[in-house]
This record gives structure tokens, C-alpha cells and sequence, in this order.
């Protein structure tokens, strides 16, 4: 994918795989606490956001940030399910009946970020290390 790869002209790619696995396990705290701060109030935000809270921990446990073949999931891969993620996150209050609210704009900035960590991370790092550890 183009945006794994090039990311988007005028944003470097400084993030590594390590700082980005930071990020998610931020991102994951993010819509967890938002769920949890939403659910008195309007129920099906706080579904949306703990089903993202969900989704997130689900790859990001199983993610080979490392380059050494140890989780099922390559880095790249992870990096195609967060656009997944950034989508649903986008479309979650249209889905889910709360697109009106304040509530919304929690989901809208959170996949605008998600679209911006994606495209500063440095996806093929992961596979360069599994390169140079197997050389060595």
C-alpha cells in the first residue's frame, strides 16, 4: 500500500516500530477511557469506542514489531488493519447513531491521527531488521 510505503509527501518517516507500538497501546488507553467517560451518557458511543479499544489490542498484542518472526503478524500488516481501524473509527458515529453529537468529533480526530502516525511510521523498518538479523 502507498501509504505504508511513500506515507504522504512533506511527512517524514520518524516513527519506528517501536515508538508506534507506544502509540497503540496509548491509542488503546484513548478509546478505552472514552468509552468508559462516554457509556453514562450515550451508550453507543461507548460500544464504539470500546469495540475500537478492542480491535486495536486484538492485532497490536499479535504484532511483530520486533522483525524477529516472534508474533503472526508482520509490522506491515498491522499497518493495513490500523487503516481498517482509522475507518471504522471515522465511521463509528454515522454507524452507530451519534453523528450529530459532540461525542463524534472524539472519533473523527482520532482517525485523522491514525492517518498522520500511519504516515510517519517507518513500516519497512521492521522488515530491515529481520534482513540484518538474519544476515548476521
Amino acid at each position: 500500500m502507498r501509504l505504508l510505503d511513500e506515507g504522504i509527501p512533506g511527512i517524514p518517516k520518524k516513527i519506528s516500530p517501536q515508538q508506534h507500538r507506544i502509540l497503540d497501546y496509548l491509542t488503546i488507553g484513548a478509546f478505552g477511557l472514552a468509552g468508559a467517560l462516554m457509556w453514562p451518557s450515550n451508550r453507543r458511543a461507548g460500544i464504539a469506542a470500546f469495540l475500537n479499544a478492542v480491535y486495536i489490542l486484538g492485532f497490536t498484542v499479535n504484532t511483530d514489531y520486533d522483525g524477529d518472526g516472534r508474533r503472526p503478524l508482520s509490522f506491515k500488516t498491522h499497518g493495513k488493519l490500523d487503516i481498517v481501524q482509522a475507518g471504522f473509527a471515522a465511521a463509528a458515529p454515522t454507524l452507530f447513531g451519534f453523528s450529530d453529537e459532540k461525542k463524534a468529533w472524539f472519533f473523527r480526530g482520532q482517525a485523522m491521527n491514525e492517518i498522520v502516525v500511519l504516515a510517519a511510521t517507518d513500516f519497512p523498518a521492521a522488515q530491515r531488521r529481520r534482513f540484518f538479523r538474519k544476515a548476521a
